[in-house]
Parts: C-alpha cells; sequence; structure tokens
C-alpha cells in the first residue's frame, strides 16, 4: 500500500510526525488513528490496523503525539488536553489537504481521546475505541506508586513499558478534570466498542461503562484473547477486518477537499524551521512537503532547495507550463519543453537596457530547449508566449510585499 509520510503542526506550534497509510485506488473514507499511551504512530497495532484497513479501501492517518517518536515537543509537557487539540489539528489537516476523516479510530488513551475529539470534528460519522477506558484518569494507574511523589515535588520519572518518562502534576490535574461520560453520551455518532475480556490493562468494566453511556447507533465486538496491546497479528487483522465492515455500514465515500481548489482560493505556503542544521526550513504546501536550506558553501548542510532554487522552479515550471498550454490549444508539435535557469548578481552599468545605472542588479539567464518538428516561426512565438507566464509578469512588475506578526 502507498504509505506518505510528512509533518504537521500541532495545537502548540511543534511539528507532529505523521504517516498516511493509503488504499491503491481512491479511498473509499478517511481514518483518524490515535495511538495508546506513550506508544506511538509506528506501534504494531496503529501500523498493523492502518495497512490492514488501507488494503480495504481506507486511507488512514495515524501521527505521534506532542513529544513521542519522531514528533516534537516535550513529552513532559503534554495532557490528554493536548493530545485532543492534536487530534483536532490532525482532522484539520486532513481536511485541507485531502479529505476530512470520516472515521476515528483511538487505541487505549487514543480511545479516549477520540471520544473526547469527536464533537469537534464534525465531518466524523463513526467511532471507533480498542482497549480504552472510561476515564482517562485510568491510566494514572500505571504510576499509582509515583502519584503522591509527582504531587508533592510537581513531577517525578516513572517507567513505563521499560521506558523512563517524566509525569508531571499538570498531567494529573487534566485527567482529573475530564469527565469522558458527557461527551460519550452527547456523541452524536455511530459507535464500536472493541474489547478484550481477559484485558488486564484496562478492564473490560470499562468497555461496559462506554457502551451503556453511549447512545443508539453503537456496537459491542468482543477481542476474545487479545492482550491489551494486540501483540498478536492475528488480533489486529480481525479488529481491522470488523472496522472495515462494520464503518462501511455508516460511511459515505471519501469527497476531496473543495477547498484546495486553486480557483477559489489560493493555497498557502507554509516554511517553517526544523531545528535541524543552522538553515534547514520544512515548506509545507497543501499535502506537498519538501526541505529548504542553503548549500554548503553558504554555511548550510544542502540537505533542500536554496532560496533562489525555489524563485527559479517557480519561474521554470510556469515557463514551461504556459508554453505548454499555448501549443495545446494551437495543436503546435511541441513534444518536451526543458527550462534551464540560472540567477546572478551583475553591475547595473553593464546593463545597457536596465533603467538603474548604479550598484548591482539580479539577472536571470533562462535558456529554453524546445523539442519537436517545429518551425522558426512556431519557435518564435513559443519564446514570445514564456515571457508571458504569471510567474515571470510577477518577477518583473512591481510587487508589494505586506509583512506582519503572528497573532
Amino acid at each position: 500500500m502507498p504509505t506518505e509520510r510528512f509533518q504537521f503542526p500541532g495545537s502548540e506550534g511543534q511539528l507532529l510526525a505523521a504517516t498516511l497509510d493509503t488504499p491503491d485506488g481512491p479511498a473509499h473514507a478517511y481514518a483518524l488513528f490515535a495511538h495508546c499511551f506513550t506508544c506511538g504512530k509506528d506501534v504494531l497495532a496503529a501500523k498493523r490496523i492502518a495497512v490492514a484497513l488501507a488494503a480495504k479501501g481506507f486511507a488512514v492517518l495515524r501521527f505521534d503525539f506532542t513529544g513521542l517518536g519522531s514528533s516534537e515537543g516535550d513529552f513532559a509537557n503534554s495532557t490528554f488536553s493536548s493530545n485532543v487539540a492534536d487530534l483536532v489539528r490532525a482532522a484539520d489537516h486532513l481536511r485541507k489537504t485531502h479529505a476530512a476523516p470520516a472515521l476515528l479510530i483511538g487505541h487505549s488513551l487514543g480511545g479516549a481521546a477520540v471520544l473526547a475529539a469527536a464533537r469537534q470534528i464534525p465531518d466524523a460519522k463513526a467511532v471507533v475505541t480498542i482497549a480504552a477506558p472510561s476515564d482517562p484518569s485510568h491510566v494514572t494507574g500505571m504510576f499509582s506508586g509515583s502519584i503522591e511523589k509527582i504531587r508533592r515535588d510537581g513531577e517525578a520519572e516513572v517507567s513505563l513499558a521499560g521506558r523512563p518518562f517524566t509525569i508531571k502534576r499538570a498531567f494529573l490535574d487534566d485527567v482529573a478534570e475530564h469527565s469522558l461520560m458527557q461527551h460519550i453520551a452527547q456523541l452524536h455518532k455511530a459507535l464500536l466498542v472493541m474489547h478484550a475480556p481477559t484485558d488486564d490493562t484496562v478492564g473490560i468494566d470499562n468497555a461496559t461503562r462506554i457502551f451503556v453511556t453511549a447512545k443508539h447507533p453503537k456496537s459491542f465486538v468482543s477481542l476474545a484473547d487479545a492482550d491489551h496491546l494486540l501483540s498478536d497479528r492475528r488480533d489486529s487483522a480481525y479488529a481491522a477486518d470488523v472496522i472495515a465492515a462494520w464503518a462501511s455500514r455508516y460511511l459515505e465515500a471519501a469527497k476531496p477537499n473543495e477547498d484546495a481548489d486553486e480557483s477559489k482560493a489560493p493555497r498557502e505556503v507554509v516554511v517553517r524551521e526544523t531545528r535541524n542544521g543552522k538553515f534547514q526550513q520544512m515548506v509545507t504546501v497543501g499535502p506537498h512537503q519538501l526541505l529548504a536550506d542553503e548549500p554548503s558553501t553558504s554555511g548550510g548542510d544542502d540537505t533542500g532547495l536554496a532560496p533562489y532554487d525555489f524563485l527559479l522552479a517557480g519561474l521554470g515550471a510556469c515557463t514551461s507550463m504556459t508554453m505548454r498550454l499555448y501549443a495545446d490549444r494551437k495543436s503546435l508539435p511541441l513534444q518536451r519543453t526543458t527550462v534551464t535557469l540560472r540567477h546572478s548578481k551583475i553591475h547595473a552599468e553593464d546593463c545597457a537596457e536596465c533603467e538603474t545605472k548604479s550598484g548591482m542588479l539580479d539577472q536571470i539567464e533562462r535558456v529554453i530547449a524546445m523539442e519537436g518538428p517545429l518551425d522558426a516561426e512556431q519557435r518564435k512565438k513559443l519564446i514570445e508566449i514564456a515571457d508571458k507566464c504569471p510567474v515571470h509578469r510577477t518577477l518583473t512588475s512591481e510587487v508589494r510585499i505586506l509583512t506582519s506578526a503572528a497573532d
């Protein structure tokens, strides 16, 4: 199955690492998966269920919550509320770049998080919980011996699944304030509760409370002898089979985001420091992401295009596209266009046709190669058309740039 890896800004501004598992053909629907406490997007249960659902026609976004896996931020500063907010931001990102998530899936504490976030994701029609607690504070039982120290000192390092994590008092206060039952009672979405009766991490009584509180339509499926983390591949495969069959009853086919249509509104370009190296930036445009950097000769690590590389690439792409549109409209035998560009600084006094006569000027050299049985007149006309591409006109006209500080 095709897989996209990218980052998107979380609720606190940190970049969160995400993976979108997609089917070979068009997606029936998009789903958002929330992993278990201190796990990550690549924990076996999340990965296996996402890949299995992709094979059944669902596109599934899974991501590392703040401070976990490859995501930025400090886990010690995260809370249940911040996880919920990150889920909402993930849904926003899907809505803007692909299609809104129609299905929310949460494993363990991630299940509690999707229940809390569901009302803030109106596009979602169905919610699935897997081994989820009915109260977020249930997770504190994993480090109950350290709660007194956390309350007294403000924080403490605890061992979870053999790894050290810092838990702060703010986390305890936050989970204590959440009343998940109210969210469940007012869900107004189809709900599937999946739980193993033998789960010794989150007891089956949690599933009972969630199911009884929820309004119809609701369903319960026993995961038989599965452990809490669905370690057995057969358990995650079974879960995916059930989710796909159940969800198809409630979901419509995924609809592409109409807001992405450039005829309605231009897409934003977001450039953000990665803090990897001196200059590296993450450039995000709709669903596309790429790195910007400076070459090593300028003090960078050469991990991406330099700023002027982007400028020349924009002009080159616009030039070729404009020529293609014209050639197709006029039925010209243009087979392929190759545009080669170079930027440099020249002395103004060396440019006879330039109005500026002192100092330095920017100069862009553009060489256009055209393949195909074109005659001299056709080639001349295509070169004239190249100068009419929108980016060329922007670069050669008065440009107004408005700069302001973000709120």
